[in-house]
């Protein structure tokens, strides 16, 4: 616990990172609060159809993992601007993989969905990603957090679950799964020329707790043609994490690109 303490007063310290962050300031800083890790085992020739050819795919003692991840997102701010009422806390969703580029580890996000336009076409237009627009609710009662999310333009595609951590907080093992799922400085995406770009980001190591819950409705992956292994995902929370992200850049000489 102490260990702990120690983190979360250790304010924006980057020794833990694998690799330097760009000789860039800071971009965005943001929040995320009430998540939930759900991995499913998909094959690796299934992801391979999915992910662009420049990024390789990451694996876990020979076994690929896809995360569903709903959470609350807050404090969103641009650096040296305040946080912009009514854009600066909303639920999110992401489906994701994991990939690297150049030896470098980090995510490959197959979708993200939000209920907050402006952040929504903000990060399609600055970051490449494939943001959508959706309905959500979040709700705390005690430690159990619900969750739901519906896409507005496309209402097949929806996601409802309730979760709770179920063990004391801890750091994840330096070579565990839970530190492969984790401790990623960067996702992967697409610039508008189809061109590979990585964003770097920094926080401390995750905080996790052991969870349990109930996925009531999920069509987040069989909608993107992802076929999962085993329908009983794996399950991990986190309370709380801050976080920093830096600007696009080339993956191989870590200059801007856009």
């Amino acid at each position: 616990m102490v260990e702990l303490l120690n983190i979360q007063e250790n304010k924006w310290n980057d020794s833990h990172r694998p690799w330097p962050l760009p000789n860039l300031p800071w971009g965005m800083k943001q929040t995320w609060s009430d998540l939930l890790f759900a991995h499913y085992p998909v094959k690796y020739e299934v992801l391979r159809k999915l992910v662009p050819n420049a990024m390789e795919l990451d694996a876990y003692d020979g076994v690929c993992w896809v995360g569903v991840v709903p959470f609350r997102m807050s404090g969103v701010r641009l650096r040296g601007l305040p946080p912009v009422p009514g854009t600066d806390e909303f639920p999110e969703l992401n489906v994701r993989t994991y990939v690297t580029i150049d030896g470098k580890p980090g995510v490959y996000f197959f979708s993200l969905d939000a209920d907050n336009w402006p952040a929504v076409k903000g990060a399609r237009t600055f970051f490449h990603l494939p943001y959508h627009f959706a309905k959500m609710d979040i709700k705390n009662f005690g430690n159990t957090v619900l969750f739901e999310s519906k896409r507005r333009d496309e209402s097949d595609i929806v996601f409802a679950a309730r979760y709770k951590p179920i063990s004391d907080p801890f750091l994840a093992i330096k070579g565990s799964f839970e530190e492969w799922i984790t401790e990623r400085y960067c996702f992967y995406t697409l610039n508008a020329s189809g061109d590979p770009v990585r964003c770097d980001i920094l926080h401390h190591p995750w905080i996790l707790q052991q969870a349990e819950g109930e996925i009531t409705l999920n069509t987040m992956l069989s909608k993107q043609g992802i076929i999962v292994e085993n329908d009983l995902p794996i399950l991990h929370f986190s309370k709380k994490i801050d976080v920093r992200a830096w600007p696009l850049v080339n993956p191989a000489t870590g200059r801007l690109r856009f």
